[in-house]
């Protein structure tokens, strides 16, 4: 076996939410060790659009639900972090958009008058025109209206990337993992034949939960998934675009970000429901076949003639809820030991850490003191997905 190691926070599962979390452990003084059993990032991070969503897309009824007043301080809590003068320095993360746009047909734009006057969104949209459009908008022919929401677009590869830096020598690539218990209680984890003690132990690892759980023996919390089938295209014709393209209900009708490729071209990641039930029912083909008929209806002027197509099927993984709810806040389960949570969105990364560390503050479990590390084989880093699927 191994040579033994024992930490304090011991983190199964690198996305973006476990990534993030270790970094602000190590930086409040815990000793840390993160677990990832593929690539950091590799799972819901990887596949994310990158939106540090405020909430407006979750008050197109034009009330402020659960979800819009949760999330509303998340990004200015990233934008901090981007500056370096936050929990975390992400100064080096790139941003590909200081805003995130909500963008309406002209068939629609009346209908949003008292959306956009309501008292819920005062202070939280403006609308632009002319130059101040994006730049895939600024076409004689485009008759709708935008407005500017206070939110952001990152480019995620460079933030799993960042995160890395930031766990130091605190990761660890293992791909086996069973339960470490001493008189009945769980102590720590054995990973691909080490042990690893630890005072506290997080599952942070998306859909990996349920089969960690599974090998816990452990049936609560339960997860559930939420699938879609997102759409890449890419095409030398295509420029910027960061919006939610509103339709006639209360979800956006599709929701576009756009991703730089290695070649100079940009790629745009198309969501929304667009991606969702329907979307999930269609195959590849037909998925492809309606995104094109989309954006043909909604920008005819963006010449997709030699554009190249991919889909891309998604499970978001989050707690159980009812009727597949989706949840309005990060979740964190307590046993004991063990600590089992979703952030349930890449902007609610900060959230999650703040549950884990007031539950360690309840249990005055504070840091401790550990032999450093030894050299341990490190998980390597996601590559952005366009650059994969269009190879």
């Amino acid at each position: 076996m191994s040579q033994a190691l024992s930490t304090d926070i011991l983190i199964v599962g690198g996305g973006i939410a476990g990534l993030w979390l270790n970094a602000r452990l190590r930086r409040v003084g815990y000793a840390t060790l993160l677990v990832e059993n593929d690539r950091l990032g590799g799972g819901q991070s990887v596949k994310s659009q990158g939106i540090i969503h405020g909430g407006t897309k979750y008050a197109l009824s034009g009330a402020l639900t659960g979800s819009s007043e949760a999330i509303a301080d998340m990004p200015r809590r990233w934008r901090e972090a981007l500056a370096g003068s936050g929990e975390l320095d992400l100064s080096g993360v790139r941003l590909l958009s200081d805003a995130h746009y909500l963008w309406s047909p002209g068939t629609l734009a009346g209908n949003l008058t008292s959306f956009f006057a309501s008292k819920a969104m005062r202070g939280r949209v403006d609308q632009v025109k002319g130059d101040a459009l994006p730049p895939a908008l600024q076409h004689p022919k485009f008759k709708g209206k935008v407005y500017r929401l206070a939110e952001l677009v990152l480019d995620v590869p460079s933030l799993i990337a960042r995160l890395a830096e930031l766990s130091g020598d605190g990761l660890l690539a293992g791909k086996h993992v069973t339960p470490l218990r001493e008189d009945g209680e769980l102590v720590g984890l054995v990973v691909d034949g080490r042990e690893i003690r630890a005072r506290r132990i997080v599952l942070s690892a998306g859909q990996g939960n349920a089969d960690l759980l599974a090998a816990l023996d452990i049936q609560q919390p339960a997860q559930q998934l939420r699938p879609l089938h997102m759409v890449l295209v890419k095409a030398p014709t295509l420029k910027p675009l960061y919006a939610h393209c509103l339709g006639g209900g209360p979800k956006p009708r599709v929701t576009v970000t756009s991703h730089p490729a290695a070649d100079g071209q940009w790629v745009w990641y198309l969501g929304g429901d667009l991606a969702e039930a329907d979307g999930v029912a269609r195959d590849e083909a037909a998925q492809v076949r309606f995104a094109r008929q989309t954006l043909a209806e909604l920008l005819p002027w963006v010449d997709l003639s030699a554009a190249e197509w991919r889909t891309l099927r998604v499970e978001r993984a989050e707690p159980a809820q009812s009727g597949l709810v989706r949840p309005d806040n990060a979740f964190l389960s307590e046993q004991g030991n063990l600590l089992v949570g979703w952030p349930t969105k890449l902007a609610l990364a900060p959230d999650f850490a703040d549950r884990v560390i007031a539950s360690l503050e309840r249990a005055a479990v504070r840091p401790g003191n550990h032999p450093d590390l030894p050299e341990l084989p490190r998980p390597a880093v996601a590559q952005p997905l366009w650059e994969e699927l269009f190879a």
